[in-house]
């Protein structure tokens, strides 16, 4: 158990101060331990002369940015769910994504030339002073290189690593404290979610990670017309300043803009999800940060928009079998199959092994049957969560911390197809492209895509077996007892003999076999049909078969 030390204390009083600085008294109070003394508001005298308080929203967000740099990405994630908020909180805490008071563009400038040890005129024909925006970690300059070419510069923000540290500090304490008095909260194992969350912030405060990110994204839809990823100039590029290409487009918040430029935003949100599936499971590598401030909008054809994304700071990867358990329990979600929902929480142990599943069963179908067939402006993924917990409180269901960067994903996909076009059926969108992902990972093409991989590897160890089996046969002829062991010895070499005529056939079994499967693939083509590649491909895999079955036979 961690100890409060005196920085953490002195931090909850800043903490406390902060919030009573703009008025946010009612949040100290609401704490288990001093909600007896709530009376006591009223009684202090800052709140006696207060008559011109600024909206609660407005003093919400001040107290975050005053905060720092964890409590502003907290912000920015309440943003997004704007089902969860009250209109006016929303809009104040979505200027957090990008509206966060800069610091001084002297210090912006001496940074980036302590970094390459040049003068700023030496490395760019044009630096601009004020920043484009501002956010948390970083902010960002308009720059022209020597070259010609327009840039951004992001400039990570001076000495912040101590304040991060500081607080991450704070936050293992609550942590802990709330998972050792709260059984409830422990579910949600509350301390390895701050160290994911540790993890994936002091990621983001390194620049030369998230070029890579970049690059790598970019990569992965470089023959795209859904997504543009900006270019990375690696010569202008340290840990703390990062130049990027610039790029134009509308913000995706300014949705009023967009409906004037006649963009389809239903076109738009379906986009939102079909990338977001495609980073997950085709490309396992997925923007994590999807708020607004980050995504913008390329409309020159407006009926067919292109999402531009930028900061790629934090970045999602799973595990082949995260992907296929998240796959089917989603296919299972869209099919209504609660029974099968509730069997793989057993069998991933995310509920214990003695969970009954028929109860579970039951419990999850009158959480999720409720949302299906309605319009996405109807359905809160906020609200289905919240209630999917209360519900697996009585089965002791854990929060899996390797997930939370997906959870966070998908909250923003919500809120961000419910601002484009709220009556997106997100499951008719989703549904198409996680059957075809798992058509891919079961069926023939899989098989094919396996027999591939692992051929290299077959090829690289055949060339060794002849000189194993002289070792074999050179150690029997060396032991003791040769006469003895003669006939053995004799039986051996006729097994060896019989194995190579059988691995003859069944190689050649194979590539009769494959011959088929390749012909099938092609009779799609017209001319294929015509010359009938059909019956020649059953022909050369019936063949194949029966001289592999010949082949492995007792």
């Amino acid at each position: 158990m961690r100890l409060i030390g005196p920085t953490q204390f002195f931090r909850m009083l800043r903490i406390n101060y902060v919030l009573a600085r703009h008025g946010l008294d009612d949040i100290i109070f609401a704490t288990h331990l001093l909600r007896p003394f709530r009376f006591m508001i009223y009684a202090l005298p800052w709140n006696w002369f207060r008559p011109n308080r600024a909206p609660r929203g407005k003093r919400i967000r001040r107290a975050l940015e005053d905060l720092g740099p964890v409590f502003i990405k907290f912000g920015q994630m309440l943003s997004t769910r704007r089902d969860l908020l009250a209109d006016d909180i929303a809009d104040e805490l979505q200027m957090l994504q990008d509206a966060v008071p800069a610091f001084p563009n002297e210090t912006a400038r001496q940074i980036v030339e302590k970094a390459f040890g040049k003068s700023l005129e030496d490395l760019f024909e044009s630096f601009e002073a004020d920043p484009l925006a501002s956010a948390s970690i970083a902010q960002v300059h308009g720059a022209r290189l020597k070259t010609g070419e327009d840039v951004v510069v992001k400039v990570l923000r001076p000495d912040i690593l101590p304040v991060i540290k500081r607080d991450l500090s704070l936050l293992y304490i609550i942590a802990e404290w709330a998972a050792r008095y709260s059984s409830q909260i422990r579910r949600l194992r509350p301390v390895e979610v701050v160290a994911e969350y540790e993890k994936t912030i002091i990621d983001e405060m390194d620049l030369m990670r998230e070029a890579a990110n970049a690059s790598q994204l970019r990569r992965n839809f470089e023959y795209s017309t859904d997504l543009y990823v900006p270019e990375i100039y690696w010569d202008y590029t340290r840990r703390n300043v990062m130049v990027m290409e610039r790029v134009y487009g509308i913000s995706i918040r300014n949705i009023e803009l967009l409906k004037q430029t006649n963009t389809n935003l239903e076109r738009l949100a379906e986009l939102g999800v079909e990338i977001f599936f495609t980073q997950v499971f085709t490309h396992n590598f997925f923007h994590a940060d999807m708020h607004p401030g980050n995504i913008f909008v390329d409309n020159k054809d407006p009926q067919n928009p292109q999402y531009i994304a930028v900061d790629f700071g934090i970045m999602g990867t799973l595990n082949q079998l995260d992907k296929r358990y998240l796959a089917e329990n989603f296919l299972a979600f869209f099919q209504r199959d609660y029974y099968k929902v509730a069997k793989l929480h057993v069998e991933s142990g995310w509920v214990p092994a003695h969970t009954r599943v028929d109860e579970f069963e039951a419990a999850i179908r009158s959480v999720c049957e409720p949302i299906f067939e309605r319009p996405l402006k109807e359905i809160s993924f906020g609200q289905l969560l919240l209630r999917l917990f209360q519900t697996a409180r009585r089965f002791n269901m854990e929060v899996q911390p390797q997930l939370v960067l997906l959870q966070k994903t998908l909250l923003n996909i919500e809120g961000l197809g419910r601002q484009l076009y709220p009556d997106l059926d997100l499951w008719t969108t989703a549904k198409p492209f996680l059957e075809r992902w798992m058509n891919e990972q079961v069926g023939t093409k899989a098989m094919l895509s396996g027999f591939k991989e692992n051929l290299p590897y077959i090829v690289e160890k055949l060339p060794e077996l002849p000189a194993l089996i002289y070792s074999v046969l050179k150690k029997a002829s060396e032991a003791p007892n040769q006469e003895k062991h003669l006939h053995e010895i004799q039986k051996l070499r006729e097994e060896i003999k019989r194995s190579n005529q059988r691995n003859a056939i069944a190689i050649g079994g194979a590539s009769l076999l494959m011959s088929g499967f390749i012909l099938l693939g092609l009779t799609d083509n017209e001319a294929a049909m015509v010359m009938g590649a059909p019956l020649i491909s059953w022909i050369l895999g019936g063949v194949g078969s029966f001289f592999l079955l010949y082949a492995f036979q007792d």
